[in-house]
């Protein structure tokens, strides 16, 4: 697997918490790797960088809101410059929900959907000219179990995962022959903190840690999984627990997976 990542220079958004914070430490244990750490908060990117340049990788940040989706196309273009190209790009920021599909207003969905789906195309599309130039890609794009079926209290949250499958999917078809990969990763209940910052109906955080998320996989597990995937090019990588059979049966059995997804406690 280290092999896969030397001399590489990954980009990672979302990497100031959770999974995106874990890669980019995982991923600076590498020698001869370059990181680019991308997120709004100055403060923490600092700390996860000097962790980082205390495992002795080579590492900038990258502020960006990926919310602010007319800014971003600027902010790939700058991402190549610190280091003269970008080899692996993986999404990872995103929001996610706590409110029914009655309650949810359009602007939570709307919002779920520029910062978890938009703000990922318009990244992609930036750099792909730049990676078929080279002949060299890889585009590891960070969905979720809920981007795979249905869930409660997720409406808008599993429509922007399953809108990632469907670009995703696709581009892999088209550019795997002419050297960029992708890899869809999809993963379950992991011990993070996504659900804190979960918007409810009046779009404020959720502020809560799901049971669900709290006794989930811790993250190094889910992030050394991960890499793994990544290194081997796999197209798809679920990771999880039970949640990952539920996967498997909702594509082999639908109507008993929405029978025990009907008894499953949402939070």
């Amino acid at each position: 697997m280290i092999s896969y990542f030397q001399h590489k220079v990954v980009w990672i958004t979302g990497a100031s918490s959770g999974i995106g914070k874990e890669t980019a430490i995982q991923l600076s244990r590498i020698t001869h790797i370059s990181l680019i750490l991308s997120g709004r908060n100055e403060t923490v990117l600092k700390e996860v960088q000097g962790i980082c340049v205390k495992n002795n990788a080579a590492c900038s940040i990258l502020l960006l809101d990926l919310e602010k989706t007319n800014e971003l196309e600027e902010k790939a273009k700058e991402a190549i410059v610190l280091f003269g190209r970008v080899d692996i790009m993986i999404h990872n920021g995103g929001i996610s929900q706590r409110s029914s599909v009655i309650e949810t207003p359009i602007e939570n969905h709307r919002k779920i959907m520029e910062i978890d789906y938009f703000s990922t195309i318009i990244i992609t599309k930036t750099l792909l000219p730049h990676m078929i130039e080279r002949g060299y890609g890889h585009i590891v794009a960070i969905s979720s179990i809920s981007g795979c079926f249905g869930f409660p209290l997720r409406s808008a949250y599993c429509a922007a995962k399953h809108a990632m499958y469907g670009y995703y999917e696709s581009l892999d078809i088209e550019l795997r022959a002419q050297g960029v990969f992708v890899t869809i990763v999809a993963p379950g209940r992991i011990q993070t903190n996504i659900s804190l910052s979960a918007l409810t109906k009046d779009g404020t955080p959720h502020g809560k840690m799901d049971e669900g998320q709290k006794n989930g996989m811790p993250v190094d597990i889910c992030v050394r999984k991960m890499l793994k995937g990544i290194a081997r090019k796999k197209h798809e990588i679920l990771i999880g627990g039970i949640e990952v059979v539920m996967a498997h049966i909702y594509r082999k059995a639908p109507r008993v997976f929405h029978f025990l997804a009907s008894k499953i406690n949402p939070t």
